[in-house]
Protein backbone atom coordinates (compact mmCIF):
# COMPACT_ATOMS: atom_id res chain seq x y z
CA UNK A 1 0.00 0.00 0.00
CA UNK A 2 1.67 3.46 -0.97
CA UNK A 3 0.09 5.99 0.86
CA UNK A 4 2.31 8.61 -0.54
CA UNK A 5 -0.50 9.71 -3.38
CA UNK A 6 -2.62 11.47 -0.53
CA UNK A 7 -2.83 14.75 -1.26
CA UNK A 8 0.67 14.86 -3.81
CA UNK A 9 2.44 14.13 -0.46
CA UNK A 10 5.94 13.09 -1.84
CA UNK A 11 8.21 13.47 1.46
CA UNK A 12 10.70 10.90 2.24
CA UNK A 13 9.23 10.30 5.43
CA UNK A 14 6.14 9.54 4.28
CA UNK A 15 7.55 7.06 1.88
CA UNK A 16 9.71 5.40 4.98
CA UNK A 17 6.41 5.33 6.78
CA UNK A 18 4.95 3.19 3.92
CA UNK A 19 7.05 0.71 3.61
CA UNK A 20 7.86 -0.35 7.96
CA UNK A 21 6.79 -3.36 8.50
CA UNK A 22 5.90 -4.70 12.22
CA UNK A 23 7.28 -7.63 14.18
CA UNK A 24 5.40 -10.88 13.55
CA UNK A 25 4.67 -11.28 17.59
CA UNK A 26 2.19 -7.83 17.88
CA UNK A 27 0.02 -9.16 15.33
CA UNK A 28 -2.32 -12.40 15.42
CA UNK A 29 -1.75 -13.30 11.79
CA UNK A 30 -5.06 -14.67 9.88
CA UNK A 31 -5.02 -14.28 6.24
CA UNK A 32 -8.14 -12.04 7.18
CA UNK A 33 -6.64 -9.81 9.45
CA UNK A 34 -2.75 -9.61 8.27
CA UNK A 35 -3.29 -6.60 5.96
CA UNK A 36 -5.50 -4.99 8.75
CA UNK A 37 -2.88 -5.25 11.55
CA UNK A 38 0.00 -4.14 9.50
CA UNK A 39 -1.81 -0.49 8.38
CA UNK A 40 -2.95 -0.37 12.10
CA UNK A 41 0.27 -0.49 13.21
CA UNK A 42 1.78 1.97 10.89
CA UNK A 43 -1.23 4.26 11.50
CA UNK A 44 0.16 3.81 15.42
CA UNK A 45 3.02 4.55 14.71
CA UNK A 46 2.47 7.97 12.87
CA UNK A 47 0.52 8.73 15.74
CA UNK A 48 3.00 8.68 17.88
CA UNK A 49 5.55 10.66 15.56
CA UNK A 50 2.88 13.11 15.45
CA UNK A 51 2.97 13.43 19.30
CA UNK A 52 6.21 13.43 19.49
CA UNK A 53 6.87 16.46 17.28
CA UNK A 54 3.99 18.05 18.89
CA UNK A 55 5.64 17.67 22.18
CA UNK A 56 8.66 18.77 21.23
CA UNK A 57 7.00 21.74 19.32
CA UNK A 58 5.75 22.57 22.87
CA UNK A 59 9.11 22.26 24.52
CA UNK A 60 10.80 24.48 22.22
CA UNK A 61 7.34 27.43 22.72
CA UNK A 62 8.72 26.86 26.78
CA UNK A 63 12.32 26.76 26.20
CA UNK A 64 11.78 30.32 24.47
CA UNK A 65 9.55 31.69 26.42
CA UNK A 66 11.40 31.18 29.75
CA UNK A 67 14.75 32.78 28.24
CA UNK A 68 17.09 29.32 28.13
CA UNK A 69 17.41 29.44 24.21
CA UNK A 70 18.03 32.45 22.22
CA UNK A 71 17.48 30.11 18.90
CA UNK A 72 14.12 30.52 16.79
CA UNK A 73 15.15 28.84 14.36
CA UNK A 74 14.85 25.44 16.29
CA UNK A 75 11.17 26.76 17.49
CA UNK A 76 10.64 27.65 13.77
CA UNK A 77 11.78 23.88 12.85
CA UNK A 78 10.39 21.88 15.65
CA UNK A 79 6.52 23.83 14.15
CA UNK A 80 7.21 23.19 11.01
CA UNK A 81 7.10 19.78 11.97
CA UNK A 82 4.18 19.50 14.35
CA UNK A 83 2.17 21.33 11.63
CA UNK A 84 2.97 18.92 8.95
CA UNK A 85 3.04 16.11 10.71
CA UNK A 86 -0.58 17.09 12.11
CA UNK A 87 -1.68 17.99 8.73
CA UNK A 88 -0.79 15.06 7.57
CA UNK A 89 -2.73 13.03 10.03
CA UNK A 90 -5.63 14.98 9.69
CA UNK A 91 -5.92 14.09 5.99
CA UNK A 92 -5.66 10.67 6.62
CA UNK A 93 -8.23 10.57 9.37
CA UNK A 94 -10.63 12.49 7.18
CA UNK A 95 -9.92 9.43 4.41
CA UNK A 96 -10.33 6.59 6.92
CA UNK A 97 -13.78 8.36 7.56
CA UNK A 98 -14.73 8.72 4.27
CA UNK A 99 -14.16 5.21 2.87
CA UNK A 100 -15.88 3.82 6.51
CA UNK A 101 -19.16 6.37 5.59
CA UNK A 102 -18.79 4.68 2.46
CA UNK A 103 -18.52 1.00 3.54
CA UNK A 104 -22.17 2.04 5.64
CA UNK A 105 -23.72 2.85 3.31
CA UNK A 106 -23.22 0.11 0.83
CA UNK A 107 -26.19 -2.86 0.68
CA UNK A 108 -25.42 -6.15 1.57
Amino acid sequence: MDITSLYNITSGAVKEAAGQSIPASSVIRTPETEEFGSILSVAMENLNTTNAYLSAAENEEIKLAMGETDNTHDLTIALSKASTALQYTVAVRDKVLEAYKELMQMQI
